[in-house]
Formats: structure tokens, sequence, C-alpha cells
């Protein structure tokens, strides 16, 4: 039988990234829980860590921590029907892209946190590294641009996030007096979120433009925005992050007629219990009332694959 005392120990050093974070976190000596890790990798007869060059689950600690977070699922659903059992706290560790969490995120999921009496461990990585991170059972559900879900969980979609080419009115003077021009993109200094980010390839190659171009990187929903105002660049923003600056007219379209909707999927565990399955309906039920509908999303999927 498993020890979860062991794999508390495990699942604490690897999602606090060390051992003396680790052991902080579940108030124990860091001699205490390193002795738990090798109690488990003795009793397993392999180990459950990489230790260097930096600390990583093995692919057997991987398929524990997978299991450690499914069981704390189906925990707290039996504790909410025997209450005497433990506390009802309840912590869901999941993956979202960046715009999504400067955007609709937590207006969207506030209410079930407060109904629930559910605590987010929120990761923030690209739509590649999330998938990876489910397949990897580090999170118990994500949100990516991809439909398809790793084995073992569902997706459902939830709309799409429009994006629009903007920029500050003085950057579009300097840099697009004639209208958005292939000359004027060979030019115009672009910002992009980061390397795996091809939003802003999509959009100059709606306009023929398949050349490089001078762009800053900028791996921050919100150091973009502020990057685009301050007149460094254009860029490829979510239409729901910028609608006081639009009404404003800090932020103008290089052009008024493209756009680009990406669709966002909602991938959670199949064995992942009520909790998880009660936030699956709230999102699929409360996510059209912000999100685009998803009718010419879903059929350029293939080509609108954006790393934010």
């Amino acid at each position: 039988m498993l020890d979860y005392k062991l794999l508390q120990a495990l699942s604490a050093v690897v999602d606090q990234s060390g051992f003396e974070r680790g052991a902080r976190y579940l108030g124990l000596t860091q001699s205490a829980v390193s002795q738990r890790i090798k109690l488990l990798e003795a009793r397993l007869g392999q180990p459950v860590l990489i230790r260097t060059p930096k600390l990583a689950p093995t692919p057997l600690g991987q398929r524990l921590l997978n299991h450690v977070q499914q069981v704390s699922l189906l925990e707290h659903d039996l504790l909410e029907q025997i209450p005497a059992l433990g506390e009802r706290e309840q912590r869901m560790r999941l993956a979202i892209n960046a715009d999504s969490l400067a955007t609709w995120w937590a207006p969207v999921t506030g209410d079930f946190c407060r109904r629930e009496g559910v605590l987010f461990d929120l990761i923030v990585e690209d739509q590649d590294v999330v998938l990876k991170r489910m397949r990897d059972g580090e999170v118990a559900g994500c949100v990516c641009a991809s439909s398809r879900p790793v084995q073992g969980a569902r997706s459902q979609p939830l709309g799409s996030m429009r994006y629009r080419a903007l920029a500050s009115p003085d950057y579009i003077a300097r840099h697009f007096p004639a209208g958005v021009t292939i000359n004027a993109l060979s030019r115009a200094p672009v910002i992009v979120f980061g390397p795996d980010d091809r939003l802003q390839h999509r959009y100059l190659a709606l306009h023929g433009y398949l050349n490089p171009f001078p762009h800053h990187l900028c791996p921050s929903s919100e150091g973009f925005l502020h990057l685009a105002l301050a007149g460094m660049g254009y860029g490829l923003i979510p239409e729901q992050q910028v609608t006081r600056e639009l009404a404003e007219g800090t932020l103008m379209d290089l052009d008024a007629d493209s756009f680009i909707d990406v669709p966002l999927y909602w991938h959670y565990w199949r064995s992942g219990g009520r909790t998880l399955t009660a936030l699956t309906d709230h999102l699929v039920a409360t996510c059209p009332h912000w999100l685009t509908p998803m009718t010419d999303a879903v059929e350029n999927e293939a080509i609108l694959r954006p790393a934010r």
C-alpha cells in the first residue's frame, strides 16, 4: 500500500521547487522531508526525483504526482459528505495561458471559488508546455488553444479570444503614414510575447509578408500592453484587455478589418472528482458570456496556434 505521507513529501518538493521550500510548506524540517523521499524510493526500488542538474520528478515520480493530485480531488468530495474526517480546504493546480489570466479567468471563476471554497495553484505557461503539464500529471486542468486532449483527459470548447493589431496613434503616424503596406511591415517594430508566439507572424502573413521583422520580446501580458502604449511597437492584443484604451484612443487598429480569433479549450482529468467536474460545468456555462463564439476559430485551429 502507498504511504501518503511519503507521497505528500514528494508533491511538496516538486511543487515548491526544492527540499527546503517543500519542508517549510509542510511545516517539517528539511531532514524529515529528505528522509521521507529516501524511504519512498527505498520501498519502490527506484528513484522518484532527479536531483541534478535540476530538481525534477522521474517518470515514476510523475505517475505518483498524477495519482496524488487525483486522490486529493476525490478526498475533497468525501470530506464534503463526511466533514468529521478533516479539513475541507481544497487546492486545485491548474495551468493557463497568460492572456486568459489577464482578461476573463478571474471574473469567470471568482464566484465558483467562493461557492466551492477552492484555492487555485495557477501555472502560467505557453500552450505546448500547458499540455505537457497535463500529460505529466502536474495539473488537474488547463486552458489552451489545442482541442486534442492528452490520454486520460477530456476537452471542452470554451469560445475564442479576438486579437487585434494595435498601436499608439503616434506609432501609427510614424511607421504607417500610408497605411499597412509591405514596406512598412518590414520596418515597423513588433511586440512578440515570446519565441513560440506566432500571432504576429500570422498577422503579417495575412498581409502577404513572410520575411523576418524587427521585434521586441516581452513575455508578460501587462508588459506587452505597456510597450504598445509607450509607442515601442505594435502587437496582437486581446480585445478584452484594451476596452478602455480603445475608447480613449490611446491605442488604435493598424487596420480595422483584420483580426485573429484564437479558440480556447478546457482540458481536465476524467477521474478528477466532483469539484473538477463542477468547475468544468461552470466554465462551459459562463465562458460564452465572456468569449467570442467559436464558429470560424474552430475551422482555423490548425493554423492559429499562439503561445499565449
